[in-house]
């Protein structure tokens, strides 16, 4: 009983000291790194998709291979590969203001 009210107690206070603190500032450096960040991971969501994409197709491939009375495939797209990451410009946000 003790426990659970200390935990209580712990959780109540530390919720209100998160609420006092001040919303961080961030600088043109550090809403531009974080434009990255956002970025590289959704080219990491489409070079994940892709993979996805190209291991279906191999599972696929060879479930057709390997049972005689499989169905014909159904045509699906070709997987689009994303290719590398190109990270976003500083020029791109400017043009987009205008």
């Amino acid at each position: 009983m003790k426990k659970s009210v200390f935990l209580f107690a712990v959780l109540a206070l530390s919720a209100v000291a998160h609420a006092k603190l001040p919303a961080p500032v961030l600088t043109d450096e550090a809403k531009a790194k974080a434009e990255e960040a956002k970025a590289k991971a959704a080219h990491t969501a489409k070079v994940d998709a892709y993979k996805l994409c190209l291991s279906m197709d191999r599972a696929a491939a060879n479930h057709r291979k390997s049972v005689a009375n499989a169905k014909p495939a159904t045509p699906t797209p070709a997987c689009a590969d994303p290719g590398p990451f190109v990270p976003p410009t500083a020029a791109a946000p400017a043009a987009a203001k205008s």
